[in-house]
């Protein structure tokens, strides 16, 4: 089938969209184009990748401009099945629908409960705009012939409005789990790989360094030049090494000298119920967890024995964690083991890329 995916916000490369549901599709045959603003049009890994110029730099114009800029190259593209990846394409589903197309919603977030946590919302509208977000979100997505959520809580929730959602998470590329360095005896650090904001604990992990004799490994970007000094005026921020964004090999190369990975989000309405891919890659790289103490993520993590779960809220707590890790080599092999063994048997993609194809093929009758 033609198909095209397209996203207004995500950058080029997305992990999900692009290195496994674009080319898992392309893979087994489709026509796949990716509609990104502001990139270089060119083929790659079988993948037909569409730059839309749209120099707009407030979230209000990308909205609004930069949503009516890829709508108007997903209809020359006249594809067989559009599948978008923002909540903000939502308003452009009639308009696809209009042309006899097939849409699919991939809900990468459960967007009413993390809007909940935006702390550039005025808290006092945050609950009324999270309930007109998801009455407007669930109307539209009544209309799509078919929803892809990122874990089962967002599943279960499409499920009461659109009878064809099925759940494709979010979990590491077995192709990359296979070719990382395996068990290292030189593992003296910790490591924390992605945003970095004030939600997801970052502010009591540097508190936590003030009790622990290691190093934290920080990539990534601050959400704000705010935050970056709040943090570098802790004392425990003498002990980490900030490493800024970086590329998939460098963030091989960061875990394969760590001993712990670190997910401490704090608990948010949507972080009880979500599935960080960090955490799973963490694991795929036979490090173990330092996570927050949700139930859902005790039951992967402590259940099988592949790290430790605390108050993400008590940086003694996690200081202890951190400890215990560091002073027992013998059990970060054998917590490592066993998050490498889970992921290559459930948590990886390619068993959830066989869901999606299956997704697919209902359409191509």
């Amino acid at each position: 089938m033609n198909v095209c995916h397209i996203t207004s916000a995500h950058p080029d490369g997305d992990v999900r969209i692009f290195h496994k549901e674009c080319v898992s599709l392309a893979n087994v045959g489709h026509n796949v184009s990716l509609i990104i603003p502001n990139t270089t049009s060119r083929i790659e890994r079988g993948v037909r990748i569409i730059g839309v110029k749209s120099p707009y730099n407030s979230r209000k114009e990308r909205m609004t401009k930069t949503v009516q800029d890829v709508l108007n190259q997903a209809l020359e593209i006249n594809a067989d099945i559009y599948h978008l990846h923002d909540p903000e394409l939502l308003k452009i589903v009639k308009h696809l629908k209009r042309k006899g197309k097939k849409v699919i919603y991939d809900v990468h977030e459960d967007l009413p409960r993390q809007i909940l946590s935006k702390a550039w919302i005025n808290p006092f509208f945050r609950k009324i705009i999270s309930r007109i977000v998801e009455i407007y979100e669930n109307k539209v997505a009544k209309k799509c012939d078919g929803i892809v959520a990122a874990t089962p809580f967002i599943r279960d929730r499409f499920l009461k409005i659109n009878p064809n959602t099925t759940d494709i998470n979010n979990y590491p590329l077995l192709e990359e789990l296979l070719n990382q360095q395996t068990e290292s005896d030189n593992r003296t650090h910790i490591c924390y790989i992605g945003g970095i904001t004030k939600i997801r604990g970052l502010a009591f992990l540097v508190d936590a360094l003030q009790e622990v004799d290691t190093k934290l490994y920080l990539a990534g970007d601050f959400e704000s030049e705010s935050f970056r000094d709040e943090l570098s005026r802790k004392d425990g921020w003498s002990k980490v090494e900030h490493l800024g964004f970086i590329s998939r090999s460098e963030s091989l190369q960061i875990k394969s000298q760590c001993f712990a990975g670190m997910v401490l989000f704090l608990p948010e309405p949507n972080h009880v119920t979500a599935q960080p891919n960090k955490m799973f890659e963490y694991m795929a790289a036979r490090l173990p967890v330092i996570a927050s103490d949700f139930p859902l993520w005790k039951s992967i993590i402590e259940d099988n024995n592949c790290g430790i779960c605390v108050d993400p809220q008590n940086f003694k707590a996690i200081a202890q964690a951190i400890k215990q890790l560091q002073e027992n080599p013998g059990l970060v092999k054998v917590m490592g083991k066993n998050g490498h063994r889970l992921v290559t048997e459930r948590y990886n993609w390619e068993k959830e890329a066989d869901k999606l194809i299956a997704f697919y093929q209902q359409f191509s009758a």
